[in-house]
């Protein structure tokens, strides 16, 4: 931890904290009040005031040339195994994850920028307990981006002014602090990506944080490169205006479909059954309010010169069964394969042996060419009514579609506090994310008369027994985050409660 935690790197996160740290609780605040305003009205719109934003030609920066092919992306947290794995996998990209798949354990947190800095200067190695070493391959290796944590989590072990420090001001500040320059001389660039923004005005002080950070050390303006996650309601209406406030530093959005699903049942909770979706794995990409939005993302990152990345295929591949690895392999394939006909630049997986199918399909759809950028979308427009149209998603809520999220979030809460953010449950990766729209749906059913609260607790006990011994705590935070007359915003903050 010394190389990570110096006396210079806590300074810089400090000087973040101190000059950035006021204006993001603001924002927060303005997050909550905007909800508010949403629970009154019921809808969401287009921002008049930022018309002119839409209206306008402009375009985002001109991408580096190690990020221009992106069709491939892996994604996983910085743990020093799945690292090598990650960087060994052939994907253009590795999204170096230190937030929805990642356990902010002190531990883990300050490792996985260990790993990062070990794995930038081709140095990462990891001998396992069953004696096998792991090292990096001759490459050539993905291009790292690295995604901190969102604006809402804080990070207890570095306190500013008897306050913690903004988690993704600890994330960002220590990998900038210690791989810019690193990077730079390597050919490539500090590159991240940026998660749960609510408003363009989130953007704007991500911004600030670059320009102060690239001019504390000594960095060209413009070296940053940062992709915004799409996976909120309120930043669907806003993407022309993020992708401007970081247009200097900006490379694309990505479709966050399992953060959008969980964000569309929080902000409209209180709305009653006409935003009520049914069992989490009858909700896919086809679902109409889900076009609107990808479509949306596909032709406003074209408009603006910037990458439209596709979002996870959960599906993990089962090496022991052929039967359950063909189910996956097909629906894996399908997914990507709509991704690129509508105009994706590449997509994300979450398994090495995913990383050939996803290739495989973008090669064919982008021949010779790095990407799509040149596939306008002028055919999309989409309304804010598209984007709200939740009631029209078909499917309904099952039994079974409750006992699998009452399972799922059992046994992932129960990792998370262990330190394991990213678990493969019933051949699907489960991360953060898939673990709220779990729980959320729990609390959206039962507040709304969809699922009797007791009904779930029956299945509780009996989802609890069939696992075994060991899933108190978990139990604890489930029914916390999912049984509890209030709605809690992200399950992460009551969880990292309990740990450290």
């Amino acid at each position: 931890m010394t190389e990570i935690l110096t006396g210079e790197a806590r300074a810089f996160v400090v000087d973040l904290q101190q000059r950035f740290g006021a204006r993001r609780d603001e924002l927060l605040a303005r997050r909550a009040a905007r909800r508010a305003e949403v629970a009154r009205t019921g809808r969401l719109d287009f921002l008049p005031e930022t018309a002119g934003v839409r209206a306008a030609e402009w375009t985002v920066a001109p991408a580096p040339a190690d990020l221009t092919n992106r069709r491939v992306e892996i994604t996983g947290p910085t743990e020093r195994k799945m690292a090598i794995n990650a960087l060994n996998s052939g994907a253009n990209v590795w999204l170096a994850d230190h937030e929805d798949a990642n356990t902010p354990h002190w531990s883990n947190v300050v490792g996985g920028q260990l790993n990062l800095y070990d794995a930038i200067r081709g140095t990462i190695s990891y001998d396992g307990p069953d004696g096998r070493h792991y090292a990096l391959g001759d490459g050539p290796h993905p291009t790292i981006v690295m995604r901190p944590r969102g604006w809402h989590l804080p990070e207890r072990h570095i306190m500013v002014d008897g306050q913690p420090a903004a988690g993704a001001l600890v994330d960002f500040g220590l990998y900038f602090f210690h791989n810019a320059r690193e990077l730079l001389a390597r050919g490539s660039g500090p590159y991240f990506y940026l998660p749960k923004m609510e408003s363009h005005l989130e953007a704007r002080l991500w911004n600030d944080v670059f320009d102060h950070a690239q001019d504390a050390l000594g960095i060209p303006r413009g070296s940053i490169r940062a992709t915004v996650l799409i996976e909120t309601i309120p930043a669907a209406f806003e993407m022309d205006e993020i992708l401007y406030e970081l247009r200097t530093h900006a490379s694309g959005l990505n479709a966050g479909r399992w953060d959008y699903l969980f964000s569309v049942i929080k902000y409209f909770r209180d709305q009653g059954t006409a935003f009520v979706l049914p069992d989490r794995g009858s909700v896919t990409m086809t679902a109409p309010f889900m076009r609107a939005y990808t479509e949306l993302l596909v032709a406003t990152c074209h408009h603006r010169g910037a990458f439209a990345m596709g979002g996870m295929a959960a599906f993990i591949p089962s090496r022991r069964d052929p039967e359950v690895n063909a189910v996956a392999l097909t629906k894996v394939r399908e997914d990507k394969e709509r991704e690129a006909r509508d105009g994706f630049d590449g997509s994300w997986v979450a398994h090495p042996d995913l990383v050939e199918i996803c290739r495989e399909v973008f090669d064919n759809a982008l021949g010779e060419r790095p990407n799509q950028l040149d596939r306008h979308r002028d055919d999309v427009s989409v309304t804010a009514a598209q984007l709200l149209d939740v009631v029209s998603t078909p499917g309904e809520v099952t039994e079974a579609g409750v006992r699998n999220n009452v399972s799922v979030a059992l046994q992932y809460l129960a990792a998370w506090l262990g330190g394991n953010g990213a678990v493969a449950i019933n051949n699907l990766m489960e991360d953060a994310a898939t673990a709220e729209i779990s729980r959320s749906q729990i609390w959206q059913w039962v507040h709304n008369g969809v699922v009797a609260e007791s009904e779930v607790r029956r299945i509780l006990d009996e989802e609890e027994a069939a696992l075994g011994s060991g899933f108190e705590a978990a139990r604890t935070l489930f029914e916390q985050v999912a049984l509890a007359d209030d709605f809690v915003d992200f399950l992460t903050l009551p969880a990292y409660e309990l740990i450290d």
